[in-house]
C-alpha cells in the first residue's frame, strides 16, 4: 500500500473510531491520553506520520479495536476472545445450500471483484447432470444441494454488477472432454452437452464473468474464492480455511494474478476452445 493511501485509511479509521465513541474530540484525546493538537495533526490530510506505539495502544484498549485494523492491516476491528478465528477460521459444510454461506458470501462482496479458481471448473458452468455425477457418492455434500448452490450462483452472475475472474487448467478441460480422471465413467453424451453449456454460458456472461485458462505444467493454485478485500475461502476438502485479514487476502490476491498473466488462453478466446474440444468428441 503506498504511505499516503495508507494514512488516509488510518485517519478514515480513527474518524470512524472518535465517531462511533459519540465523544468531542476533545474529550477522546484526553480518554487517550493525548494532547488535543496531537490529535488535530493525525486528523490532518496533510499529516505524513502515524502515532507513535504508545498512542495506537492506548486508542486500541479505550475503543476494543485492534491494532491491525487502525492501522488497515485487518478488515476486522473488534478484539475479542475469537479474534484469532476471526483472522482465520475454518467454515465446516460450507458447501450445502441449507446455510447459503457462500450465496451470502457473493452478495457481501457486490461491487468487488471475485477472484475464483474452482476445483475442477466453475460450478456455475456445470450442468445438473454433471453434478449428480460428481456427488453421488460423496460424502461432504448431496447433490441436490449442490445443483441448487450452482443454479442460484448462475442466477447471481447474471445480475449486471457481478465482477468475477475464474483460473483453470486448459488440461483440466481437456481431462474433462476426454472423459479421464474422475470423469472416466461420465458418458461421453453428458459431456457433449456439457461442453454446449459451458459455450453457451461463457458466452452469455462475459465481460462480467471471464475466465482465464493457465498452463498446468507451469502454475498451480488450489481451490479459492477472493471476495474482493473482504475475505478468501481455500476449499481444503469438505471446509474452506477462510482468511479475513489484509495481509492474507492481498497475498492471495497476487498469487491469482500472477495466474491472469501467465494465461495461455484468454476470456475471448475459451469459447472457441471449447468448440474445439466438443469437435473432438465426435
Amino acid at each position: 500500500m503506498d504511505r499516503r493511501d495508507f494514512l488516509e485509511q488510518f485517519r478514515e479509521r480513527l474518524n470512524h473510531v472518535i465517531s462511533d465513541s459519540g465523544m468531542t474530540r476533545n474529550a477522546f484525546a484526553r480518554s487517550v491520553q493525548m494532547d488535543r493538537s496531537t490529535l488535530s495533526q493525525l486528523l490532518s490530510p496533510s499529516n505524513d506520520r502515524l502515532p507513535r506505539v504508545e498512542t495506537l495502544a492506548a486508542i486500541a484498549a479505550q475503543r476494543h479495536v485492534s491494532i491491525d485494523w487502525l492501522l488497515g492491516l485487518s478488515q476486522k476491528g473488534q478484539i475479542s476472545a475469537d479474534i484469532v478465528r476471526e483472522q482465520v477460521s475454518i467454515e465446516r459444510d460450507a458447501v450445502t445450500s441449507a446455510d447459503a454461506r457462500l450465496i451470502a458470501w457473493h452478495a457481501e462482496a457486490v461491487g468487488y471483484k471475485i477472484r475464483y479458481v474452482p476445483s475442477t471448473f466453475p460450478d456455475l458452468l456445470k450442468a445438473p447432470e454433471v453434478i449428480q455425477y460428481e456427488l453421488e457418492h460423496f460424502a461432504a455434500s448431496r447433490p441436490e444441494q449442490a445443483i441448487e448452490l450452482a443454479a442460484a450462483r448462475l442466477e447471481y452472475q447474471r445480475r449486471p454488477e457481478t465482477d468475477m475472474e475464474a483460473c483453470n487448467a486448459f488440461q483440466t478441460l481437456e481431462s474433462f472432454a476426454r472423459g479421464e480422471g474422475i470423469w472416466r465413467r461420465l458418458d461421453k453424451p453428458i459431456r457433449a452437452r456439457q461442453l454446449d453449456l459451458m459455450i453457451e454460458l461463457v458466452e452469455e456472461l462475459y465481460p462480467t464473468f471471464r475466465w482465464f485458462l493457465f498452463d498446468g505444467l507451469e502454475r498451480y493454485c488450489v481451490p479459492v474464492t477472493i471476495f474482493g478485500p473482504l475475505r478468501a475461502a481455500i476449499y481444503i476438502g469438505q471446509m474452506y480455511l477462510v482468511f479475513r485479514s489484509t495481509e492474507h487476502i492481498r497475498a492471495l490476491t497476487q498469487n491469482f494474478d500472477g495466474l491472469i498473466r501467465g494465461a495461455v488462453i484468454q476470456p475471448t478466446d475459451v469459447p472457441d476452445h471449447l468448440r474445439r474440444l466438443r469437435r473432438d468428441l465426435r
